[in-house]
């Protein structure tokens, strides 16, 4: 089993050339259920993975996240904010992206970090100022990679691969459609 930066370089081969075959496995769903617990507290767990329509019977494990909001926000600052989990988001999808696109690549990674930093303009959360939107204004990300066998123009290369394939960044980056729904 070749690996590479800890991928499994031939998983990834057998997941591309399934997908290939049967184009509906590319479907994938997540889905996490949230409890309001008062304040600006949410506890939430994750569900079952989907793929092409299918429960993933594989994965039986479920994750607890909570949510506050730290005392300048009002909140008691039990947990990281939905604001930090975003920031979190991207930067798990950027190591997943990274580290995939540099073994697809031979790119051995000696070292990877991210620092990401968001802002918010809490006028448009409030409804104080029209035009401002309620979401984040801007969102920086700094990566920090070092390989033994990359010269400094491939990691750059690597840097725009991972901004054009990044799930999460790309779902952040362009419009997508959110159905709310107010049930029963």
């Amino acid at each position: 089993m070749p690996t590479l930066n800890g991928v499994d370089t031939d998983k990834v081969t057998q997941l591309v050339e399934a997908i290939d075959a049967r184009p509906e496995l590319a479907n994938v769903s997540f889905n996490v259920a949230s409890t309001w617990n008062g304040g600006f507290r949410a506890a939430s767990k994750t569900g079952a993975v989907r793929q092409a329509g299918a429960v993933d019977a594989t994965r039986d494990v479920s994750f607890a996240l909570e949510s506050d909001e730290p005392p300048a926000l009002l909140g008691d600052d039990t947990a990281a904010s939905a604001g930090e989990y975003v920031l979190k988001a991207l930067a798990a999808c950027y190591s997943v992206t990274f580290a995939a696109n540099a073994a697809g690549e031979g790119i051995e990674l000696s070292s990877l970090a991210f620092e990401l930093e968001g802002d918010f303009d809490l006028h448009g959360f409030l409804g104080l100022k029209d035009g401002v939107r309620p979401g984040m204004q801007q969102l920086r990300v700094t990566v920090r990679a070092e390989s033994p066998n990359a010269t400094r123009e491939q990691l750059e290369q690597l840097v725009r691969t991972v901004e054009q394939r990044s799930p999460i960044r790309d779902t952040l980056a362009r419009p997508v459609e959110v159905v709310t729904t107010l049930a029963g």
